[in-house]
């Protein structure tokens, strides 16, 4: 896996990745960024949620769950000293379908979070407490 992240001007990057996708990164203005894109430790979270709702979906599509809609919503925090790593994530899993399983969905975020998802796994073992929970909208 490769990726190349070039500097554009003042604290905006464009990131791309190995497989030729781009995406903007840049700082707040006070750090001189313009603001045109997420920061990068919002990078790592969002890289992280979406590793662990592929994880999601992919399991309870092969238990052939009747799933309509997954959001992983994210809460983080960071320590307040430099450098400002993340101390805990969470991650709330709303997940939508035609009667689900609770059992199935708990089963998913389980092994997602234990087993299959490389980005928080690497985290946890980096001395980010992560924890997940899950609920179930009937459609």
């Amino acid at each position: 896996m490769k990726a190349s992240i070039k500097w554009t001007d003042g604290r905006q990057f464009v990131a791309e990745s190995g497989s030729g996708h781009s995406v903007v990164i840049d700082g707040p203005p006070d750090h001189g960024g313009r603001n045109t894109g997420p920061r990068p430790m919002e990078m790592l979270l969002m890289g992280m949620g979406a590793c662990t709702s592929f994880d999601v979906l992919e399991i309870l599509e092969k238990a052939r769950a009747g799933v309509t809609d997954c959001v992983a919503s994210i809460e983080a925090e960071r320590a307040d000293t430099v450098p400002a790593v993340f101390t805990k994530i969470h991650v709330h899993f709303t997940v939508s379908g035609h009667n689900l399983k609770e059992n199935q969905v708990k089963r998913a975020v389980e092994l997602s979070a234990e087993k299959y998802c490389s980005a928080s796994i690497m985290l946890a073992k980096g001395g980010v407490e992560v924890t997940h929970s899950y609920s179930i909208v009937d459609d």
